[in-house]
C-alpha cells in the first residue's frame, strides 16, 4: 500500500488558516459597514476630503495641501455609490457641495480598510512562511480601534497605508521570484510605493524603509564576507533562509527603475487628472511648490488643540477626538442606527476617538525596544564572534538567521515611517503614526508566534494571554471606535488619562 504523501496529508488537513483569515475579513468588514451612516454630517477632515472629492466630480478643482490621489479615490467611491440601490438612500446631507448620503462618500475607505489585515497577514507570510504567524499579525492589527476609526470616514490614510504595504508585500514576493517575474513584483512594488506617497508625502516612509533594507543587507553581506574565516559561520548558511537574503541580488537597475523610475512615474501621472481638470491654474512643478509652501505655513503645537509630538504617538497619549455630541436626555438623542439607549441616562454622549487599542500600542511599542535591544545584541555577538573566529556565537545564538531578518527588516521599516518626523516643526496628528504601527504590530505578532511555537508552558500561556488582553481592550474601548453611546461615567471609565480628553 503507498505510503500518503505530505502534499496529500495537508490536503485532507482542516483548513483553519483560510478559514481564519476569511473570518478576520468578514468581522472588519462587519465593524467598519456596521452604521456607516449613522452620523449624517462631515466628521472631523471629511469636511475636506469629502468636499474636494465632491467639487472634482463637479469639474471643480480645489488645492488640498497634498497629492491629489485620494480625492480621485474618494470621489469614485461617491459615484459608484450614488449609483447603488442601498448607496443612494435617506439619510442625506449637502454639506459636501452635492445632495449625498453619508455612506456614498465612506464606503469605499470602509473596504479599503478591511483589507487592510490581509495584505498584512500576507507581508507576515512571505516574511517566514508561517501561517500561524501570518493568522496572528492579521487578527492583532483587526484589533486596532485608529485603524477601525479611520476606515470608517472619509478620510486618506489608510490609502496611504494599503499602498505603502502593498509595495513591500510585491517586494518580498519578487525576491523570491527570478528573471522577468522578478521585475513584474518589482515594477508593482514601485507602484505601491509611488501610490502612497501620491496620497500623502509621508508616504514616502515605506520607499525609504525599502532602500534602507536593501542597502543594509549590501552592508551585511560585505561585513560577513570580512569577517568569513575557518570556524566562522555566516547568517547565509542556516536555514530556513529568509527571503531578505536574496536583497543582495537586486543590482542597481533594478532599483533605479522600480525604487526610483517607477515611483517617481505613478506619483507624476497622479497629478495628470487634476492639471487636466484646470490646466491653466499651475504646472506639475508649480503644484509640488504650493504643497511644499502649504506645510511649510501649517502652525506648530497651538495650530490645533489635537496637535501631538512624534515621540508620543507609540504611547499613545494624545488621540484625537473626530467626533462628539452630548444629549440632556434618551428623546433628545441623534436619530442613530445602534442599540437603545438606556433609559435611566440623563446624558448621553456619541464620542468617536482616534485612538488605537491601548493594549496593542502598549505591547508593541515594548516589543519594539525589546527586540531592538536583542538584535543589538545579536549583532555584537555575530561580530564578536567573526573576529575571535569562533562558531560558538552560531551554536547557541538565541535567534534563528531567518527571525533576525525578520526582525531587523520590521524595525528598519518601523524606523523610516517614524524618524523623518523628529526635524517636522509643523502640527502633526496620532494618525502619523499609522505607517510605523504596521511593523510594530508585526513585530509583536512575530514575538507571539514564537512563544507559541515555544516547549515551555509559560510560553503558550504568555501568548494566549497576551494576545487576549488585545481582544479584551478592543472590545472595552470599542464604543469610543464606533461612537456607540455612552453615560458620562461610561465615558469617563475609558478615559484613563487627562490628555485623552
Amino acid at each position: 500500500m503507498p505510503l500518503t504523501t505530505s502534499a496529500q496529508a495537508k490536503s485532507r488537513q482542516f483548513p483553519w488558516f483560510g478559514i481564519g483569515m476569511a473570518g478576520i475579513f468578514l468581522l472588519s468588514l462587519l465593524l467598519r459597514f456596521w452604521g456607516l451612516s449613522r452620523f449624517n454630517t462631515l466628521v472631523f477632515d471629511e469636511v475636506y476630503y469629502a468636499k474636494f472629492a465632491s467639487a472634482f466630480l463637479k469639474g471643480e478643482i480645489v488645492f488640498t495641501g497634498h497629492p491629489p490621489l485620494s480625492t480621485y479615490i474618494i470621489a469614485i467611491g461617491i459615484w459608484i455609490g450614488n449609483h447603488l440601490p442601498w448607496g443612494n438612500v435617506d439619510p442625506k446631507n449637502g454639506l459636501t457641495g452635492l445632495l449625498l448620503s453619508p455612506f456614498s462618500y465612506r464606503w469605499l475607505n470602509a473596504l479599503t480598510g478591511a483589507f487592510i489585515p490581509l495584505v498584512i497577514g500576507a507581508i507576515a507570510y512571505q516574511l517566514t512562511r508561517r501561517s500561524s504567524y501570518a493568522l496572528i499579525a492579521a487578527l492583532l492589527i483587526s484589533a486596532d480601534g485608529l485603524f477601525l476609526v479611520e476606515s470608517r470616514y472619509a478620510l486618506n490614510n489608510v490609502y496611504l497605508v494599503l499602498f505603502g504595504l502593498l509595495g513591500h508585500l510585491f517586494l518580498l514576493v519578487a525576491l523570491q521570484a527570478t528573471a522577468w517575474q522578478r521585475w513584474f513584483y518589482l515594477i508593482l512594488a514601485g507602484v505601491g510605493f509611488g501610490g502612497s506617497a501620491a496620497i500623502k508625502w509621508n508616504g514616502m516612509g515605506f520607499l525609504l524603509g525599502a532602500y534602507a533594507v536593501w542597502g543594509i543587507a549590501w552592508i551585511v553581506a560585505w561585513v560577513q564576507s570580512r569577517l568569513t574565516a575557518p570556524g566562522f559561520t555566516t547568517l547565509h548558511s542556516y536555514q530556513p533562509r529568509s527571503p531578505l537574503q536574496n536583497l543582495t541580488q537586486l543590482h542597481l537597475g533594478h532599483i533605479l527603475v522600480a525604487f526610483a523610475l517607477v515611483p517617481a512615474l505613478t506619483y507624476y501621472l497622479s497629478w495628470l487628472p487634476y492639471i487636466y481638470v484646470d490646466p491653466g491654474s499651475s504646472t506639475f512643478w508649480q503644484l509640488q511648490l504650493e504643497t511644499f509652501d502649504y506645510h511649510k505655513r501649517v502652525g506648530g503645537l497651538d495650530a490645533h488643540p489635537y496637535c501631538s509630538l512624534w515621540h508620543t504617538w507609540p504611547l499613545m497619549l494624545r488621540p484625537v477626538a473626530y467626533f462628539y455630541k452630548t444629549t440632556q436626555t434618551p428623546e433628545e438623542a441623534l436619530p442613530l442606527v445602534g442599540p437603545p439607549l438606556p433609559a435611566e441616562a440623563a446624558t448621553v454622549i456619541y464620542d468617536v476617538h482616534a485612538m488605537g487599542n491601548p493594549i496593542l500600542w502598549w505591547f508593541s511599542t515594548a516589543v519594539v525596544v525589546l527586540l531592538m535591544v536583542l538584535l543589538a545584541q545579536q549583532i555584537w555577538q555575530k561580530l564578536s564572534a567573526g573576529q575571535s573566529n569562533s562558531g560558538e556565537v552560531a551554536e547557541h545564538a538565541p535567534l534563528s538567521p531567518a527571525y533576525v531578518w525578520a526582525v531587523a527588516y520590521l524595525l528598519i521599516n518601523w524606523a523610516a515611517n517614524l524618524l523623518p518626523w523628529v526635524r517636522v516643526t509643523r502640527c502633526l496628528f496620532i494618525y502619523h503614526y499609522m505607517g510605523s504601527l504596521v511593523f510594530a504590530v508585526l513585530l509583536l505578532a512575530l514575538l507571539i508566534d514564537r512563544w507559541w511555537q515555544g516547549h515551555q508552558t509559560w510560553q503558550k500561556s504568555a501568548a494566549i494571554t497576551l494576545t487576549g488582553l488585545v481582544l479584551i481592550g478592543f472590545v472595552f474601548w470599542m464604543p469610543l471606535f464606533l461612537g456607540l453611546p455612552l453615560s458620562p461615567e461610561g465615558l469617563q471609565l475609558r478615559r484613563w488619562f487627562p490628555s485623552w480628553i
